[in-house]
């Protein structure tokens, strides 16, 4: 009988995670894909915030760096549990796709397989105590001695896996000469942009480009919607063209919405209300409207990204304020999927603190977020099940001016490699072409 029951109880689960999502004691927990960045927001013992990863000077930077090179990336986060912990780091190869590569760690790895982040301060005259963490990559114990995609992974003393970062080792090997444009189809012309590339290969022998070459494209670094399934239109010579008419094409949406936290002493423009409570500093942001059949409106954002900065601070690391942030979106209800705030500050992910419950007396949706003092970008995103990524141009609009950021990375597995070298990136911004 318990063989029985067992036996029940593993087919529960089992259909369970399938769904990404188990029951225990009367708890939902969510079963994170390994494919996905992640920072534990939610947990008795830890709550994770603020995970940040870029080159070690620029905060804006994309987290790639040169092979063999003196480049660093920056990587901090903060622990809200404000009592110190034993955090460890490591690093884990993958394929083009972000799926586990087949090598072993002595052959991506130099120096030790794991290191221990010893670099912690405690947060200063803030009500929301926390401690801030950094490490700085490569270290001297720990270093990648190849190219390609990598998984930056924080664990604690029991094994469990709490923070997941992508970076990128580049070994350049070719260029890349990249043309931003308006569709070319009357349909795509008003609403998207049109990517033209060529890969000059002349330092690099590649026989066979359509098995070996792998190019993923992307607009503002977003995972959800990239394009990585082209294969070279024309060859010539020692020239890989992409000239397609449809297939290269991203939506433009419309420039990011934004908000000014650096300062809770003052208003900004954004900000309707800033109250305290002698706990906590909540701020209420003027309320949004849908813009999907609005005018372009030039706007200068950061595509979609945001940076941590307290105006009446020495050090915005450990003296910035945590607070809560009000997001409110005029609307009707929405039957047929959910709506969140998306940005860099969700990782480009569908995060529940970040879905909007509706009021159908105000009609309209909210929701309130704990984060760092700064200045951010987002926009507001329809989850359609219907669709294999979320919708953000049913609420934002979308304009072939809106300027955006546009990335293209190219992979190479020669014949009889073991793994996808990342040979080639080039990075552009569509407004230097209207």
């Amino acid at each position: 009988m318990k063989k029985l029951y067992l036996f029940i109880s593993l087919l529960v689960i089992a259909s369970c995670i399938s769904k990404k999502e188990i029951t225990i004691n009367n708890s939902l927990i969510e079963i994170i894909p390994e494919d996905l960045e992640i920072e534990k927001e939610d947990n008795l013992y830890y709550k994770i915030k603020t995970v940040l990863l870029h080159k070690e000077t620029e905060p804006l930077s994309l987290p790639i760096i040169n092979l063999n090179s003196e480049e660093r990336l920056k990587f901090s986060f903060d622990d809200l549990n404000s009592e110190i912990k034993n955090f460890f780091i490591t690093i884990e190869h993958c394929k083009s796709d972000w799926t586990k590569s087949n090598l072993m760690q002595s052959e991506y790895i130099n120096g030790f397989y794991k290191d221990e982040i010893i670099d912690y301060e405690y947060s200063f005259n803030t009500i929301q105590e926390y401690v801030h963490y950094q490490y700085f990559f490569p270290s001297e114990n720990l270093k990648p001695q190849i190219s390609g995609n990598f998984k930056l992974k924080i664990f604690d003393n029991y094994g469990d896996t709490l923070i997941i970062k992508r970076f990128m080792i580049l070994e350049n090997k070719i260029n890349i000469d990249l043309n931003i444009k308006q569709g070319t189809l009357s349909q795509n012309r008003k609403i998207k942009h049109e990517l033209d590339f060529t890969i000059n290969h002349q330092n690099l022998t590649i026989s066979d480009p359509f098995s070996q070459i792998n190019v993923v494209i992307k607009q503002n670094n977003r995972d959800d919607n990239i394009i990585n399934d082209l294969k070279p239109l024309y060859i010539r010579n020692n020239q890989l063209i992409y000239d397609y008419n449809e297939e290269n094409n991203f939506f433009g949406n419309n420039e990011f919405r934004h908000f000014d936290i650096k300062s809770i002493r003052f208003h900004s423009d954004r900000i309707e209300n800033i109250k305290f409570d002698s706990l906590e500093y909540n701020v209420y942001l003027f309320k949004d409207f849908k813009r999907t059949f609005n005018n372009y409106s030039i706007e200068p954002d950061l595509n979609g990204k945001f940076y941590i900065k307290s105006q009446e601070a020495r050090n915005s690391d450990i003296e910035a304020e945590y607070v809560n942030v009000t997001f409110k979106l005029n609307s009707n209800y929405i039957d047929y999927g959910d709506i969140y705030v998306v940005g860099e500050l969700t990782n480009w992910q569908l995060k529940n603190d970040y879905k909007l419950k509706y009021n159908f007396k105000s009609k309209e949706y909210y929701t309130t977020v704990k984060i760092k003092q700064g200045y951010y970008n987002y926009h507001y995103a329809i989850n359609d099940t219907s669709l294999s990524h979320f919708d953000i141009s049913s609420i934002e609009g979308t304009h072939y001016q809106t300027r955006n950021s546009y990335q293209i990375y190219v992979y190479y597995k020669g014949n009889g490699d073991r793994y996808e070298r990342l040979i080639g990136f080039t990075k552009a911004l569509s407004k230097e072409l209207f």
